[in-house]
């Protein structure tokens, strides 16, 4: 991904990169896991422009060890890296964070953006990108309205064995704990703050990622699929979430 002319800078001085031992700040948090040095530099630089504190690294296995002492509540990561890929980073990285991953891919084919958005990232770019647009969706990502607070709603949603706790953000089936990521949880606590309103794809994107999101709608499709796995649903016969033709997603049990 080659920054555009009116993209590029001159780097002042030396870009933070990934090791143990970095300074914390009250900033949000942002791995940029790119094996491109001269990218994962200009990456960087637009990024603690923005105000980012930010660490590289250009290794999918010491990205995943710097995620866990950096705790990054943003992690941009390149699909294509060479070794640990990025879809493998991701998977990893899912089983301990729930930090927004925001994709990148060198194909704009919509198998890349999928196998991206199924382990579990939150948003995806396709190189060559703007640097100002990469901020941006970085932006988007943190501004995102926590779905309690948007929707007006606090306590605890029950939908026969299925308990949704908003304040703290838990999930469990039966009293078994369900493990989601922020988006999945956030997809959830929309479609359960509302049971009775079918949402369509827009306006979950809309609660959920932001009105100024811009991307393939379908995204919905991949995480909700997720939250059905996890949560034991089929979506043939759905206990929780249903889909309806033509329009969207609801809570609630039918076919």
């Amino acid at each position: 991904m080659a920054a555009s002319s009116r993209d590029r800078v001159d780097l002042p001085g030396t870009v933070v990169t990934g090791r143990i031992g970095v300074t914390m700040t009250t900033a949000a948090k942002v791995l940029v896991v790119e094996d491109e040095a001269p990218l994962a530099r200009v990456v960087a630089e637009y990024l603690r422009r923005a105000g980012f504190d930010v660490i590289t690294s250009g290794d999918g296995a010491e990205a995943v060890n710097l995620a866990r002492v950096f705790d990054p509540d943003v992690v941009v990561l390149d699909l294509g890296l060479p070794g640990l890929d990025g879809v493998e980073v991701c998977r990893q990285l899912r089983t301990f964070s729930s930090c927004y991953v925001l994709m990148l891919t060198a194909r704009a084919e919509e198998i890349d953006k999928l196998v991206g958005l199924s382990v579990g990232a939150d948003d995806y770019l396709t190189k060559p990108a703007s640097m100002r647009e990469l901020v941006a969706r970085v932006q988007v990502l943190l501004r995102r309205p926590r779905t309690h607070s948007a929707a007006g709603i606090d306590g605890i949603l029950r939908f026969g064995d299925l308990v949704v706790d908003v304040e703290a953000r838990e999930v469990s089936v039966a009293g078994r704990p369900v493990e989601l990521t922020r988006t999945e949880f956030d997809l959830l606590a929309a479609l359960a703050a509302r049971p009775r309103m079918v949402f369509t794809r827009r306006q979950l994107i809309d609660a959920v990622w932001g009105p100024s999101w811009v991307g393939d709608e379908h995204v919905v499709d991949v995480h909700i699929g997720h939250v059905r796995r996890k949560l034991g649903d089929d979506a043939e016969e759905p206990k929780y979430i249903r889909t309806v033709r033509g329009v969207g997603y609801r809570m609630g049990s039918g076919t």
